[in-house]
């Protein structure tokens, strides 16, 4: 099973292409991921982590993150090479993003001027399918 959950911190503002091929939107970005322990005395650590998010995860990901604003991530890795003009082979593991939430709480994630509460683990507006419609509170069950 290839499954990353990850939260942490935009390096930068996502930056959103369009592929050649197919006009499909793609959105790449870094994260800032702590690690979980610190060795006694030293300053605790972070992963860089470069993550991918296609189509309308994308969309939603350039829409709406920004530099420095914490965010979750689901998704799968990937491992990918090419060559270069020159001929040399690189080689990149990068993250696919198949869902994004914010994480930031309600004040302090005021990026961009829009504020949003703590999400992480329920479906992100960038995830609804065409189809979702909220229902009013009368259709709720309890």
């Amino acid at each position: 099973m290839n499954k990353v959950i990850l939260m942490g911190r935009l390096t930068r503002d996502p930056e959103t292409r369009y592929t050649q091929t197919n006009n499909t939107l793609v959105s790449s970005f870094s994260l800032a991921v702590n690690r979980r322990f610190a060795r006694q005395g030293e300053e605790r650590q972070a992963d860089f982590i470069n993550v991918v998010a296609w189509s309308k995860t994308g969309e939603f990901c350039s829409k709406y993150f920004k530099k420095g604003q914490q965010v979750g991530i689901i998704g799968r890795i990937q491992t990918r090479t090419w060559d270069d003009d020159q001929g040399t082979k690189h080689y990149v593991t990068e993250v696919i993003a198949e869902e994004a939430y914010f994480a930031d709480s309600k004040r302090d994630g005021e990026a961009g001027g829009v504020a949003f509460e703590n999400t992480f683990g329920n479906t992100a507006p960038g995830n609804m399918g065409a189809d979702f419609e909220m229902s009013s509170s009368d259709d709720l069950p309890f």
